[in-house]
């Protein structure tokens, strides 16, 4: 009888609710549960290879890697030795089994799904408890990067004519490529990590101030990634006269969830408008409007606290040069109540393996101010990943069980007036020891 025949028959028939603890026919202790990882992304896509890795607690053991709706397993493997088993009828296709170390088996996958893994040591009959799922996706073109510009300043004086537009894919050594429009952009770049790469843009290269986006491909021979959503720069030369911003309602304190309108006025027609929201380090570009009139009109909806700003509004002509305004007079805006709380997400699925790297992603859409991580209500030490205008990735390097815990983010100012937020959503993180 073939390994794999006899593994099926020891473990039955594939069940949608399998125990939490296994006991061998022989009155040993229960098998501690394996555990399974993704590398180097939860999804397949033609070009890459996607590998889940099963990782047991003991040594000289038997992997088995199941998906969710096949009957047995789909893999088996043997850390002392290679292996690689056809695939039965209703099986998935085989992928190939690799020898990691002693603890370890390297899956190539194939096809989506959600996966566990388990194992069989040589004194038992019975396999481990399955490690806790990992679901691959698919897709035909690889998922879009992500595009941020450095620093949130979007009216550049003369002196400032420089810009700095990141584009992060979501795995390692790929081919970026920066666009405006249908155009491809040939700009000086530089790649920080295998990950990253920074395009370095001139007020002469913005051209019409339409928006920017960037994508990736794994290869030359690979489809290009879907594009990143689109980063609006609105640069001026403050050459021509200010326009005038009012706000309506014109009462500078404003209710929760109701609608201001920004209307900006130019004293020409034909122009491309853009409300800036101004805090105390920068200018953030809100909202751009083209119209063939003299004025815009912007609208906040379901404004809160978090809206609570000075706004102003610039315009540039459509035609080259694209001169633009100086900025018009602030407009500031109050809305009553606090500021709404953060949103925490965890960047890892399932329980994390001590000596890991962990990050979690705290979002708020007031700018300019300073994440805190915290647990049980007190501050933890973190280290930032990255920063965007939105978001701050906070890192928590080789963790262990006594990172275990459930976790939440807020955020803090000190300009103008200091303040707390309330905490995030909870996240929470179990780590096992390997």
């Amino acid at each position: 009888m073939s390994l794999l025949a006899a593994v099926l028959l020891l473990w039955g028939p594939a069940t949608d609710a399998a125990p939490s603890v296994l006991k061998d026919n022989t009155g040993n202790k229960p098998l501690p549960r394996p555990w399974l990882s993704v590398e180097p992304v939860s999804w397949i896509t033609p070009g890459l290879s996607t590998f889940l890795v099963c990782q047991a607690p003991l040594p000289d053991v038997t992997f088995l890697l199941k998906r969710e709706g096949d009957v047995g397993f789909q893999e088996v493997a043997e850390t002392d030795g290679f292996l690689e088993l056809a695939a039965p009828d209703g099986f998935l296709e085989t992928a190939e089994a690799r020898k990691g170390d002693k603890e370890l088996a390297t899956f190539l996958v194939h096809k989506p799904g959600t996966y566990s893994c388990s194992y069989l040591i040589h004194t038992s009959a019975v396999p481990s408890a399955p490690s806790d799922t990992v679901t691959i996706k698919e897709y035909v073109i690889p998922p879009p990067p992500v595009l941020t510009s450095s620093g949130s300043f979007t009216v550049i004086l003369l002196m400032k004519v420089h810009r700095t537009l990141v584009c992060e894919a979501p795995l390692m050594d790929v081919e970026f490529q920066l666009r405006q429009g249908e155009h491809k952009l040939n700009l000086p770049s530089i790649s920080t990590s295998p990950e990253q790469i920074k395009f370095y843009l001139k007020r002469s290269d913005l051209g019409d101030q339409s928006p920017f986006t960037c994508r990736y491909r794994l290869h030359s021979n690979t489809a290009w990634s879907n594009d990143s959503e689109p980063v609006e720069l609105m640069w001026s030369d403050e050459t021509l006269p200010a326009p005038e911003l009012t706000a309506e309602p014109s009462n500078q304190t404003i209710e929760p969830d109701s609608m201001v309108q920004f209307r900006c006025t130019a004293p020409k027609a034909g122009l491309r408008f853009g409300l800036h929201r101004e805090d105390p380090y920068e200018s953030i570009l809100l909202q751009t409007l083209k119209t063939a009139g003299n004025e815009a009109v912007f609208q906040l909806h379901n404004v809160s606290a978090e809206d609570t700003a000075d706004y102003s509004c610039i315009y540039v002509e459509l035609a080259p040069p694209f001169s633009g305004s100086a900025p018009s007079e602030f407009v500031e805006l109050t809305v009553d109540g606090p500021p709404p709380p953060p949103k925490l997400q965890a960047l890892w699925t399932g329980k994390v393996l001590a000596g890991s790297d962990v990050v979690l992603r705290c979002q708020s859409k007031v700018p300019g101010v300073i994440m805190e991580l915290l647990r049980g209500g007190k501050i933890v030490p973190y280290r930032i990943h990255r920063v965007t205008s939105s978001w701050s990735d906070l890192g928590l390097p080789l963790v262990g069980p006594r990172h275990t815990g459930n976790y939440t983010c807020r955020y803090t100012s000190w300009d103008p007036d200091p303040f707390h937020s309330e905490p995030s959503n909870p996240v929470e993180l179990i780590v096992e020891e390997r």
